[in-house]
This record gives C-alpha cells, sequence and structure tokens, in this order.
C-alpha cells in the first residue's frame, strides 16, 4: 500500500467428575456453553479485505449477488464493527500498519509503525504467539508478503518501508510455516533479480532491493521449498512453504484506463486453499492471515470496475475458509478490513455526480445481477478514511464480535486462542 470498554475473562478450569478427567474451558458469562459441551477454537483464519468498508461490501453484494442475495462474508452469522483510529500525532486516520498492528498487539500506535508502540519499543505479535505455543502459521496475501498487514502479525518494524528487514524476520524470529504472495524484490539483493526480472514492462520501477543478502536460498537452506508460479504451487509437497509470485503486488495498481491490470498468476482462493492444506496437519491448531490488497489499492486510484474485481476475488477466498469451518468446527474465521479507502458511497445513478470530474469523479454505471437496475460507485477522496469498519465472523469465539468495539478488541478475544 501506499502509504476497552468490554473485557472478558478466559480461565480455564479443570474438574474431575466421576472417572474422567473432564477439562472445560468457558469465557465469564458463559458457563451455559461450556456445560452444553460447545466446541472450542483450535484454528483461527483471519481475512482482511485491505481498505474495505461497508460500502465496498454493498457494492460488491449488488454486482455479485443482487438485490435479494448475500455474500458469503455477508452471510457469517455474526457481525459488527470495528472502530480504527490510531494513536498517532498527526492524524486520526490509520494506514495498514497502525491498524493492522492493532490487531496483531492490542496496542495502538503511530502510522507506518509494524507493530512498535508509540515509543518504538516492540511489541508481542500474535503469530509469533501463535508459534511459540505450537500452533502452525501463515500468511498469504495479493500484496507483498512483507507489506505492513501481514508484517504486523509476524515481525516488528518502526518503518513499514523496512521490507527486506521483515523478511529476514519471518525467516529467523516468527518462522511462519507458509507464506505465499508477493514481493520477491524485497528477497533478493539489489541486481540480483529471481524468477522475476528486474524493470518489467508493466512497471520498470520494479526490480530486487533487498539489502539483507539472498533471503530466498537462506529460506531453502531453513527447509522451505519455494516456489514462483502456480504450476510449482500446485506440484509443492506439504510442509514449510515459502511461495513469491510477483516483484510486487500480484496486480498493478494504476489508474482506470492506464495499465491497471487485476490478474494475480496465482489467486488468492488458490493460496488460501494450499495453505490451509499445510496448516490443518498440525494437530495443535493454526494461525492463518489472509489479504486482499487490492481492495485498498484499486480504492486509492478510485477504479470502481477494479475495485469490485477485488471484491469478487476476496469473496471467493472467503468462500474457502467458510467451507474449511463447516467439516473444523474449532475453526474461527473472521472478515474484515483494516480500515475504509476512498470515502466510497453507493448511489442511484439518477443522481448528480457532485464530485466534479477528477479523481474522484463516479464510477458507473454498473448492473445488479439479476435485474435491470444499475448503480453507480461515488468516491469522495483518494485517501483513507475514520469510518468504522463492517466484521463478520463464524465459529467458536465469533459472538465476542457483536457490537462496535475498537480494532484493539480483536486481539483482546483472539490472545487467549492463539497463545497457550
Amino acid at each position: 500500500m501506499r502509504v476497552r470498554t468490554v473485557r472478558w475473562l478466559a480461565p480455564v478450569l479443570v474438574m474431575a467428575v466421576a472417572g474422567f478427567g473432564v477439562v472445560v474451558a468457558r469465557s465469564a458469562g458463559r458457563t451455559d456453553a461450556a456445560a452444553k459441551g460447545r466446541v472450542t477454537a483450535r484454528n483461527v483464519i483471519f481475512i482482511n479485505g485491505d481498505g474495505m468498508g461497508a460500502a465496498h461490501r454493498e457494492a460488491a453484494r449488488l454486482f455479485y449477488a443482487g438485490l435479494g442475495g448475500r455474500l458469503t462474508m455477508d452471510s457469517l452469522p455474526v457481525s459488527g464493527q470495528l472502530t480504527t483510529s490510531p494513536r498517532d500525532p498527526a492524524t486520526a486516520v490509520t494506514d495498514s500498519a497502525a491498524g493492522a498492528s492493532a490487531w496483531a498487539t492490542g496496542q495502538r500506535t503511530y502510522n507506518g509503525a509494524i507493530s512498535v508502540d508509540v515509543h518504538r519499543n516492540p511489541l508481542p505479535t500474535l503469530g509469533a504467539q501463535a508459534k511459540a505455543a505450537g500452533k502452525a502459521t501463515g500468511l498469504v496475501t495479493t500484496a507483498q508478503v512483507t507489506d505492513a498487514s501481514p508484517a504486523a502479525f509476524f515481525a516488528n518494524s518502526v518503518d513499514r518501508a523496512a521490507q527486506d528487514d521483515i523478511a529476514r524476520q519471518y525467516l529467523e524470529v516468527s518462522k511462519p510455516d507458509v507464506i505465499l504472495g508477493g514481493g520477491e524484490d524485497w528477497w533478493l539483493p539489489a541486481g540480483q533479480p529471481g524468477a522475476y526480472p528486474d524493470k518489467p514492462a508493466a512497471d520498470p520501477e520494479e526490480g530486487s532491493r533487498g539489502t539483507k543478502g539472498d533471503l530466498i536460498a537462506r529460506a531453502r537452506a531453513d527447509g522451505y521449498h519455494y516456489v514462483s508460479t502456480a504450476a510449482q504451487l500446485t506440484a509443492a509437497r506439504r510442509g514449510k512453504l515459502l511461495g513469491l509470485f510477483a516483484n510486487e503486488e500480484l496486480f498493478q495498481q494504476k489508474p482506470e484506463g492506464q495499465g491497471d491490470v487485476y490478474d494475480p498468476p496465482v489467486s488468492l482462493a488458490t493460496m488460501t486453499r494450499t495453505a490451509l492444506g499445510t496448516l490443518s496437519a498440525e494437530r495443535n491448531g493454526f494461525f492463518l492471515f489472509v489479504e486482499e490488497e487490492a481492495v485498498d489499492e484499486f480504492a486509492h486510484n478510485n477504479n470502481g470496475r477494479r475495485t469490485l474485481q477485488a471484491m469478487g476475488e476476496l469473496e471467493k477466498a472467503v468462500t474457502v475458509a467458510r467451507d474449511y469451518a463447516a467439516s473444523h468446527p474449532d475453526t474461527l474465521v473472521i472478515v474484515t478490513g483494516d480500515h475504509e479507502t476512498g470515502g466510497l458511497a453507493v448511489e442511484d445513478t439518477a443522481t448528480t455526480d457532485e464530485s466534479g470530474t477528477g479523481l474522484s469523479a463516479e464510477d458507473g454505471p454498473f448492473p445488479i445481477k439479476g435485474s435491470p437496475l444499475k448503480f453507480n460507485l461515488d468516491w469522495t477522496t483518494g485517501s483513507h478514511t475514520a469510518q468504522s469498519v463492517p466484521i463478520t465472523a463464524l465459529g467458536p469465539l465469533a459472538d465476542r464480535f457483536t457490537g462496535q468495539h475498537p480494532n484493539t478488541y480483536v486481539h483482546e478475544v483472539l490472545a487467549p486462542v492463539l497463545t497457550r
């Protein structure tokens, strides 16, 4: 990218019952659920539609499901809202680094920070803690794998731009089992291209730029199977897996009609399915972070067509996660966004475009599936906004997300599951 008021207790009580050793995990106020033997969360799939607010979800619903339809992400049984404020002295509007750091650490911080506090001290992250607790961990994204949102769960940095050092931390510190996405440039020294050449025609500014040595070779030495194409991913054996499928993001986020392309070499759904196949082998459970970056990037350019396309691919990945949870009831699935991008509104085609003819001009009309009606997308900014974002969830502990909460509340819910 371009840049508590409510607290729950989760004690574990060990009870001996007439010849049986019964371990009952209960949250305060939920003893009835424990008594009924409700399944507890062992796996967590956390899905980030980067930049996705309520209007993005509604536009995608109309476009893909129609007036009476529902997206998979909106059909998850529990819904609520998250506020997104950072702790930044200059602004009340978050960036992705501060937003994801709030999820991963439970603390608000300044924009650009990767899981460090406002004094630049590193904070424990859920991804690293889950690994230390014996769970398998992974991340998949259509951004660089070292971009702000995934990085916040697996690294610490005072500056999100230090992506080569974030890659180094993946290998040396947090050690996620599965790493799939873009950003090969940050894993190789400047002037040493890998599977993807420097200065490609689609974007001549891209090229290898790391300062930490050949991290792909180091990953291989550490036991990762490295893949760079869809065919290699399909053929990859189970085990530690590193897949980098582009120099940078898996798309070209240019203004509409100026080389904007959303055609990832590997789909987000495929990467998610592959990651789940590997991580599910861990008997202690797993944590998987999934991100569709293109929602944010195309919304920054007020590119309605590509934003809808990215939302459709995110929806497919959510369906993969939902289907996995259907056969693994100990899996908690969460879908949300780190912030809203574009100040988006869904409007009738008969309304006047109040935003004029510049970057924030209306997009459309777009068809409503199964209807003769159409809608426009009206943008108010090319930046992030401070809007609250929807959160939907399925599985054990999903009911905790009912109502409105700060983004740090995600950590409050997930920490007892992932760190013990």
